[in-house]
């Protein structure tokens, strides 16, 4: 579950989903409520990212993950300095031509329209507990723990532990609903409101996503 792209400075308010081929099995875009789920969360868990926001760190290299090229949408390192500047993004160059990121978002947004404190953030989405044991033992061995794909931390740097993201993820689980795609479906989510995820599927699936009514938290 997360919030798109509430990791960016400017985040879509509002999402449009649309169904043009449902998989045969599962694939379901699944939502929960991110004022229930802040309300479930324990206080001691939410009240240091209230106060002080989530750190999401990033690398990109040649060898694991998403190019910095395509990520930034450029191949020019004068480019990705100037939008970092722009964004609250610190930037690492590492001298084999490597990028490091940080950067620094609330965890906890108002709603623009209801006034509603919503759980609003992707901590354990990114986190390093939600990879593949396998996978996550692999890059940690070969690149550090500084040198994962990405990673999300308490404002201060500090790690988050496995039962902390469980929880997290606990927590939406009981917040979620589903409901499975037929061909045709539009579906309108409020992005600040409501989490989403996709769920593994079987067969071909098309599902179109419209991105609007831009929000800066």
């Amino acid at each position: 579950m997360h919030n798109e792209l509430s990791y960016a400075a400017e985040v879509p308010g509002l999402m449009a989903f649309a169904c043009l081929t449902p998989p045969t099995r599962g694939g379901v875009t699944a939502l929960a409520d991110t004022r229930a789920v802040l309300r479930d969360l324990p206080a001691e868990l939410t009240e240091p990212f209230r106060r002080d926001g989530w750190l999401l760190t990033r690398h990109f290299n040649p060898l694991v993950g998403l190019p910095w090229q395509d990520a930034f949408g450029t191949d020019d390192p004068k480019a990705v300095d100037e939008y970092a500047a722009r964004n609250a993004i610190d930037v690492r160059w590492d001298a084999d031509g490597g990028l490091h990121t940080r950067q620094l978002r609330p965890a906890v947004v108002t709603h623009p329209g209801t006034g509603d404190d919503c759980w609003f953030n992707q901590i354990a989405f990114l986190n390093e507990w939600t990879m593949a044991p396998e996978v996550r033992e692999f890059l940690t061995q070969e690149f550090g723990p500084e040198g994962l794909p990405f990673n999300t931390f308490h404002a201060d740097g500090t790690p988050l532990d496995r039962e902390t993201v469980d929880l997290i993820n606990e927590v939406y689980e009981q917040h979620t609903v589903r409901e499975p795609w037929q061909r045709g479906d539009l579906m309108v989510v409020d992005n600040i409101r409501m989490a989403h995820s996709r769920e593994p599927y079987q067969g071909e699936r098309e599902i179109l996503v419209g991105l609007g009514e831009p929000f800066r938290p």
